[in-house]
């Protein structure tokens, strides 16, 4: 079942595509702002019936970076060349969705305030797979299966999904609200009734969220694309990024979703802004990632390399991180000593 912070309110749906059946849904007609989760809907829209190798090498390149990689530019020129608010109206009527609806009249240049539900976003994911042009699937496909772990923006977008879950997986992230502090990239399933409409279909609620910080994980999980997860959630005005990203993180991998497979290793709590992950133990070594202040890592093993001291710190042991594939000094973890009890030595 899903554990949901206390000071988290999240909108959940999980849909198992080989049993046909939903085995997680919470508060799953809930609409929040969407973020960057409207591309999927531009991306739609841009893309129709039409096949996608018919396209301009210059707009396959902006879709593209839109979907792998969150580009808020490629967006706001599609929002702005193709009717804006009415791009919504359209793309969710033609896909069946019952919460998604267009910005409020108040911000009607702001893409990322569309309204959407965890539901409606395992229906774009559903027609994406199942019903769209083959050359539509494949294009979209493709790029949310390779989606990068920086957003153009500068944010980290491994959290959720790609964080509680080895690959395969595709992912389409959304986040607003918060500051980044920068990013380098390198068993049966239980049935659960289908989700009903909280709302008329097309209709706003009384009053969608614009201040609390948004965090969002969907996509797809395990090998043939066999299980959407829509993980939408919102944390109170001020929340970190780290923080929520962790939280959003540990929310994911309670759930149940067939298919997926766990990483191994141990989740640990770090501190400080601008920790650097190396490709070696030392300060010395190629920087490989910047870490989200504050962020949960996971730690495969250990092993002693340079010295590193912080006030009142110092420590010779260094973690390595699978998902990043490189190094941080344990000095940045949240763990008394400066070893990590149930953590492996390095080979």
């Amino acid at each position: 079942m899903a554990d949901v912070p206390a000071d988290t309110t999240a909108g959940i749906a999980v849909y198992d595509r080989k049993a046909g059946w939903f085995t997680e849904l919470h508060d799953a007609d809930r609409q929040f702002r969407a973020a960057s989760l409207v591309k999927l809907l531009l991306a739609l829209d841009v893309l129709g019936d039409a096949d996608s190798a018919t396209l301009p090498e210059d707009e396959r390149a902006r879709l593209t970076a839109m979907l792998r990689s969150s580009d808020d530019t490629a967006a706001s020129h599609y929002w702005s060349t193709r009717g804006g608010s009415a791009i919504v109206t359209r793309t969710a009527s033609r896909l069946g969705l019952t919460g998604t609806v267009p910005p409020p009249a108040s911000h009607p240049g702001y893409w990322g305030y569309t309204a959407t539900t965890a539901a409606d976003v395992v229906r774009i994911y559903r027609y994406i797979l199942d019903s769209a042009p083959g050359p539509v699937h494949t294009f979209m496909m493709a790029a949310l299966h390779s989606a990068t772990r920086c957003g153009n923006d500068g944010f980290d977008q491994y959290f959720g999904i790609p964080s509680a879950f080895d690959g395969p997986r595709a992912v389409k992230q959304g986040w607003s609200g918060f500051t980044s502090g920068g990013c380098v990239s390198t068993p049966e399933a239980r049935a659960v009734p289908e989700p009903v409409a909280a709302t008329a279909p097309g209709t706003r609620p009384a009053s969608l969220d614009l201040v609390s910080e948004a965090l969002h994980t969907t996509g797809t999980v395990g090998p043939d694309d066999r299980t959407v997860v829509a993980v939408l959630t919102l944390h109170p005005d001020g929340t970190p990024y780290g923080t929520a990203y962790g939280k959003v993180t540990l929310l994911t991998d309670s759930l149940d979703v067939p298919g997926a497979v766990r990483p191994a290793g141990t989740r640990y709590g770090t501190w400080g802004s601008g920790v650097r992950v190396r490709a070696a133990a030392g300060t010395g070594s190629a920087h490989l990632a910047t870490l989200p202040a504050g962020v949960q890592v996971l730690v495969g093993c250990q092993s002693q390399g340079e010295r590193v001291t912080v006030p009142p710190y110092t420590n010779d042991w260094w973690a390595y991180l699978p998902q990043y594939r490189g190094w941080i000094s344990q000095i940045y973890i949240s763990s008394p000593g400066d070893t990590l009890p149930g953590v492996p030595d390095c080979p």
